[in-house]
């Protein structure tokens, strides 16, 4: 059914919503999406299906024999750093091979240098970090026991709770809200010695992909400045790419780790839902949400998720397993490695750009030549994954952020304001009918997983499209940019699979292209292995970063 405009004038003042010509416009083709949705799930027979409201995590992933030490790296000055990578700070840095200052004070000139054309950074700290730079050096002088990210420069999205600093959440909003006490994340990394230099850009609020922020500018891509970031998290992917921080934090909601590192052709990481904790995080869609490290290389993600991962009674998501050595799975090689391809939804000509294609199914090659197997697999319901992330996160979003759309929606840019109305018309019966879809899909994807071990698609159908753009081509067929960029990292956020992206190559005019790996829950140590580390150097090794200003 189409909704008439009387009927949207009625909704829309018993929502104290405004329903001017253009309001109500937007609203009815946003809500033909709706409808497209609910037709495709009552395709399903969902009678009876229980509500998929959490996610239970199976078993700890053993991790026999002593804890590894830091994989050795190659001896790099603070004043290369844009080859530098987080394990190799550290092991340096353990070793009095590296100042903290003069590290610090090299990443804030690179910063000065490319910061703001990139504009990742929504406040950068430089005394702050200078001072925590000094307080690091003097402990190495005095012999005290070091961290393991003692006195490296990490950035956060501008979404983490840092006490005593704004947290504006990308929106003018929030400019001046100062949290009192650190989120949990932030407390565990400053526990473990990391130096904080500044909060990144994002897309307001964290809903949505390009990291187009009407408050604080777009970000832009380090591989070529006139094209996304991707988001939300794209502060965060652009940093790291563009070496203006050492390692970074983002959240992933739809694939909002994954698809800016893949845009910027470094490693995100989305762990299983509830190993990282989300207190002191600003919500976008409760059990959506995740936390996660962007770096990179696959051994500073390992690293970098050490020191996040564990229960927190401040977040009740949080798994009680015990958080198995991440850093000794690097030893690891892809030999006897079971690889899933569901080639019905992930490897669809139609829904995959040709160079794309190319990319990925040259990484696949590398992975069986290191050992892998690969086989195809079906996850039937996955042709629905889309529809049901599209109800949940809606819902959830707009029930997050109702309060704020009442009384301040106006001064929210317009994309981000568009969606938080769009869920006021959501129903209950649609948020249920969505979630009983989503326990099927849960249960497929389980199934899967009995026989293999991974999933490995592309990342996203298509490379960063040039900022402004709405639609994409894929094989001369104009789609919409936003569910075409989100189509292949929704599932793992309904189903709380961990999942991560690496590059794996570029297309002709050199933009980088992503290899997703989708693992078991609490599965995160089968992707971080020595074999996957030797895949990325190996399909990588055509292109290495270069920032074109």
């Amino acid at each position: 059914m189409s909704l008439r405009p009387e009927l949207f004038r009625a909704l829309a003042d018993a929502r104290r919503l405004p329903h001017g010509e253009e309001d109500m416009e937007a609203w009815r083709q946003a809500y033909e999406t709706v409808e497209e949705v609910l037709a495709a799930l009552d395709e399903e027979e969902l009678d009876g299906e229980e509500p998929a409201l959490s996610v239970v995590l199976g078993e700890p992933v053993s991790s026999p024999g002593e804890p590894a030490e830091l994989p050795a790296g190659p001896r790099s000055q603070a004043n290369d750093i844009s080859e530098i990578s987080l394990v190799s700070t550290a092991r340096l840095i353990h070793r009095r091979e590296l100042s903290p200052v003069e590290l610090v004070q090299a990443m804030l000139e690179r910063i000065s240098t490319y910061g703001k054309p990139i504009n990742a950074y929504i406040a950068c700290y430089a005394e702050e970090a200078i001072q925590a730079a000094r307080t690091a050096e003097d402990a190495i002088a005095r012999g005290r026991p070091l961290g393991p990210l003692h006195g490296i420069p990490i950035a956060v999205k501008d979404l983490f709770f840092t006490a005593g600093l704004p947290t504006t959440a990308g929106t003018r909003v929030f400019k001046d809200f100062v949290s009192q006490e650190d989120a949990t994340v932030i407390h565990r990394l400053k526990e473990a010695g990391a130096i904080l230099l500044g909060k990144l850009n994002l897309h307001e609020l964290a809903y949505g992909i390009t990291c187009d922020n009407p408050h604080f500018g777009a970000v832009r891509n380090p591989w070529s400045l006139n094209r996304i970031s991707g988001g939300s998290s794209g502060g965060s992917a652009a940093a790291v790419a563009a070496s203006l921080c050492v390692g970074s934090l983002g959240t992933d909601t739809g694939g909002s780790i994954r698809i800016p590192a893949a845009c910027c052709g470094v490693v995100g990481l989305k762990p299983t839902y509830g190993r990282v904790s989300r207190s002191g995080v600003f919500p976008l869609a409760w059990s959506l949400d995740h936390v996660g490290p962007i770096t990179n290389v696959v051994e500073d993600a390992a690293l970098l998720l050490q020191v996040l991962a564990g229960s927190d009674a401040r977040d009740g998501t949080t798994s009680s397993l015990p958080v198995p050595d991440y850093c000794r799975a690097l030893e690891s090689d892809m030999k006897g490695v079971r690889i899933g391809l569901p080639r019905d939804f992930f490897y669809d000509p139609a829904e995959v750009d040709p160079l794309v294609m190319g990319a990925v199914e040259g990484a696949l090659g590398v992975l069986e030549g290191l050992g892998a197997s690969v086989e195809e697999v079906s996850i039937p319901l996955l042709r629905h994954a889309p529809a049901i992330q599209f109800l949940t996160l809606s819902s959830e979003a707009t029930a997050n952020h109702s309060r704020l759309l009442r009384t301040r929606g106006r001064e929210l840019g317009i994309d981000v304001r568009r969606r938080l109305e769009l869920g006021e018309f959501l129903g209950a019966s649609q948020y249920v009918r969505a979630q009983q879809a989503r326990r099927l899909l849960m249960e497929e994807f389980s199934a899967v997983f009995h026989q293999v071990d991974l999933l490995v698609t592309p990342t996203l159908p298509i490379v960063a499209p040039p900022i402004g753009e709405q639609t994409v081509a894929i094989r001369g067929i104009r789609k919409r940019l936003q569910p075409t960029i989100t189509r292949f990292t929704s599932p793992a956020n309904l189903t709380g699979l961990p999942a991560i992206t690496i590059p794996c190559g570029t297309d002709v005019g050199g933009i980088p292209v992503g290899l997703q790996m989708v693992g078991r829950l609490i599965a995160e140590m089968c992707y971080l292995r020595r074999g996957a580390r030797r895949a990325v150097k190996e399909t990588r090794s055509a292109f290495r970063i270069r920032i074109r200003l």
